[in-house]
């Protein structure tokens, strides 16, 4: 069962001030949102270890948790890095051969992947998270407004505003 937002902060916040049942529920609503969140972007095969390597980095992380702030966006970063890392990973392991066009295409979407995730540092977080939930992960605006906690007109104006000074950068480089 994937829990909201208030409640992985809230459930995360006890876990740090010791409460070892929160942490398991906690643990638990991460694992199914995980489990969803790499069904669209790797392997089936992969996704078990992947899921339990972020997290064991989410484990590295929870004391640098500010309860204050949204929960999801910040599990977000950290799975899009293992993923990063899998995927390099991955690359790095398998033994290229020229004349396959389904590597290729494979090492495009990586490199493109990639590309995005740089431009999307020039963003405002607020930006550049309405983008990655809406436009890269493909969550309704109503998703997205309860991942991040900000209202549906607010992530509709930030995708915009976002996409907007995207387009900018792009056309500067």
């Amino acid at each position: 069962m994937i829990l909201s937002d208030e409640d992985c902060r809230r459930l995360l916040s006890q876990a740090q001030d010791g409460d070892r049942q929160a942490y398991h529920a906690l643990l638990g609503g991460c694992r199914d949102w995980l489990m969803r969140y790499y069904a669209r972007r790797i392997a089936p095969q992969s996704i078990d270890d992947l899921v339990q390597e972020t997290l064991m980095s989410l484990h590295a992380k929870r004391a640098t948790y500010d309860p204050s702030r949204p929960f999801y966006p910040w599990l977000a970063a950290i799975a899009r890095y293992r993923w990063i890392d899998a995927l390099r990973k991955m690359t790095r392991d398998e033994e290229l051969s020229e004349g396959d066009a389904s590597v290729d295409h494979q090492e495009e979407a990586i490199l493109s992947r990639l590309s995005l995730d740089s431009l999307l540092t020039h963003l405002p977080k607020a930006q550049a998270n309405a983008i990655t939930l809406t436009k890269v992960e493909g969550r309704s605006v109503e998703e997205a407004a309860r991942i991040c906690g900000q209202s549906q007109s607010l992530i509709k104006v930030n995708v915009h505003r976002g996409l907007k000074r995207l387009a900018v950068l792009v056309e500067s480089e």
